[in-house]
């Protein structure tokens, strides 16, 4: 049977995987709001992502925070010499500094569609990308 350790693991993976399933989706909807012309389909993407961000996205960072932090101090003795977890949590740093940045830009849009370009929202959209990469290879190599 699975200790405590184990379900807090669990449901870290799954807050974490809740939380980056939001994270690349909501600047896909700045992408198309961005486009959008007629006033129906802006309304629309405005609830869209207020919707998304703050029913999805922000629980499932504060979730994946919660766990993570729980296994952090559970484990502090094994954890507290291994760099990977430390350079893991300045990445999950600098990633829910994303998360307000999409929080800012989810608002400036609602009075500005065009606040910025559907370009920069495609670029935007691929920060998260290499933050994850590098997180899993920290966590499964454990290179240092």
């Amino acid at each position: 049977m699975a200790n405590y350790f184990d379900w807090i693991k669990a449901a870290h993976v799954i807050s974490l995987v809740c939380w980056f399933a939001a994270i690349f989706y909501l600047p896909r909807l700045f992408v198309y709001h961005a486009m959008s012309e007629d006033t129906i389909s802006q309304e629309r993407f405005v609830i869209m992502e207020r919707k998304l961000y703050r029913g999805i996205m922000t629980p499932a960072m504060i979730a994946t925070w919660i766990f993570g932090l729980w296994m952090v101090i559970s484990g502090w003795e094994v954890y507290k010499t291994q760099g990977w977890l430390h350079v893991k949590i300045v990445l999950v740093i600098l990633l829910s500094g994303y998360h307000g940045a999409c929080g800012f830009y989810r608002k400036k849009l609602i009075d500005n569609p065009q606040y910025k370009s559907h370009v920069f929202w495609r670029w935007f959209n691929e920060v998260p990308v290499f933050a994850l990469v590098i997180i899993v290879i920290l966590v499964i190599v454990k290179p240092f």
